[in-house]
């Protein structure tokens, strides 16, 4: 019998505590009530999943979703971090709004403000509209003008019951894995080339922030990915390819949202459209900064030993950096290094990057793949998570709130279901669900904090 863990620390009072799921990966009903495909939905029908998931189906959370809502309540969660289908809302990515779409935001609002969970919407977690993707999709400027309009016809109808909005969700994985390595959708391999597809997610989150504002939409931020990058070796070559993974991954974003100013002129200039404009428009003021975390990276000169830039993906020779296998004791079983305390290095690196200029953090992501109801593995990650967490709240961060990353086990893009991140066990055959192990001990530590004990 494992031992049990001490309590956590007594986090700040009016904490919020959340869990998280996505639309591709849950909703399932692609075709249903007049939705349309996303570049998603085509890339799965390419074959593109590796262990042949139907992502159509996902985990029927379309069907289900009161029944996943009573699990958020079982929990005890203070919100629910779920994202909103672009084309299930307007399936052309622009043009006629799909009413039947909407409606169902509509009803799981609602479902959730019946049980007391705010509501906290993502606009954007990866499923741009085919036609979009067909036109260019983040490489056109176009499209962060559509999604501005989407952004507009969302807040319009939700802002009276919304309390917290999410603009966008991690642009670095869709630029590197969409379309700088095609390793995601849309697929495409451009490398460097990729870069409009950066500024383009940039300028449609602060065109966003404008639409939501003036729907009477507020509380809004960002879900951004950061990993505290180490240097692997001490060449110049190594800390150069690092510094350069650092620029793109963590600051290329953060950055121009929160300063108004790329972290590198050599990429600023390589930024299509009139940047200097645009960054204002980016750099909107915002409510609060999202950080998604995972594992420290481990990075140097390219080589033969070196790993791709996320899950397994391969780099190509041509860029000057190569990823290592970031060392550590326990790893999950998608093969991720389990090292909590780089969350509370991100935050701090985070504070002292920015001052005054970083809003309130809220842990918008942070989760781990291991199978088995009995998941003790997981428990001891969420533990150790919230510890370090809790040293970088003392170190001086303003956190508000943890959203773990899931709520119920889903599709894991081009790893379909053979990875699971849920607190609550899916059958992919039946779509049950049953809550594990990490379940109850989330549920008691929230309850926990909540009593003061």
């Amino acid at each position: 019998m494992s031992t049990p863990l001490p309590p956590l620390p007594a986090f700040p009072s009016g904490f919020l505590w959340g869990a998280s799921a996505s639309a591709f990966q849950t909703e399932g009903a692609a075709d249903t009530d007049g939705k349309g495909p996303s570049g998603w939905d085509a890339f799965a029908a390419q074959g593109r999943i590796k262990d042949g998931a139907d992502a159509s189906r996902g985990t029927g959370f379309h069907a289900r979703y009161r029944e996943d809502v009573a699990l958020l309540a079982g929990l005890g969660a203070d919100a629910f971090r779920f994202s909103v289908s672009w084309p299930r809302v307007i399936p052309g990515g622009s043009g006629p709004v799909n009413a039947a779409g909407l409606d169902f935001y509509d009803r799981l609002v609602d479902e959730l403000c019946a049980h007391g969970i705010a509501p906290a919407p993502t606009l954007y977690h990866w499923d741009t509209p085919l036609p979009l993707d067909d036109a260019g999709g983040w490489l056109a400027r176009d499209t962060a003008a559509r999604f501005a309009e989407y952004a507009a016809v969302v807040g319009e109808r939700l802002a009276d019951r919304v309390p917290m909005w999410i603009t966008i969700n991690e642009p670095a994985e869709v630029t590197l894995l969409g379309y700088a390595l095609g390793e995601h959708a849309p697929g495409k391999q451009l490398l460097f080339d990729a870069l409009p597809a950066a500024h383009h997610q940039l300028l449609a989150h602060g065109l966003a922030v404008q639409a939501l504002r003036a729907a009477g939409a507020s509380n809004i931020g960002p879900a951004v990915s950061h990993s505290p990058v180490r240097t692997a070796g001490t060449s110049e070559e190594d800390r150069f390819g690092a510094e350069l993974y650092d620029t793109i991954t963590n600051w290329m974003f953060a950055d121009p949202i929160l300063t108004g100013r790329y972290p590198d002129e050599n990429f600023a200039a390589l930024m299509p459209g009139p940047v200097a404009e645009d960054l204002a428009v980016i750099s909107a003021p915002l409510d609060w900064y999202g950080v998604n975390y995972y594992q420290p990276m481990l990075v140097g000169a390219p080589s033969q030993d070196a790993l791709g830039t996320f899950a397994g993906v391969g780099l190509p020779a041509e860029l000057p950096f190569g990823v290592r296998e970031t060392q550590s004791e326990q790893r999950t079983d998608f093969g991720w290094a389990v090292v909590p305390d780089g969350l509370r290095e991100q935050l701090v690196l985070l504070k002292e990057r920015f001052g005054d200029r970083l809003p309130p953090v809220f842990i918008t992501e942070n989760g781990c793949s291991y199978d088995g109801l009995d998941d003790r593995r997981r428990i001891d990650f969420l533990d150790g998570h919230l510890r370090a967490l809790h040293e970088a709240i003392g170190a001086g961060v303003d956190v508000r709130g943890y959203f773990t990353w899931s709520l119920t086990d889903n599709i894991e893009w081009v790893e379909g279901s053979s990875q699971r991140f849920g607190l609550v066990h899916v059958d992919y055959e039946t779509l049950e669900r049953t809550p594990k192990a990490s379940y109850a001990w989330y549920r008691d530590a929230i309850a926990a904090q909540k009593s003061g004990n």
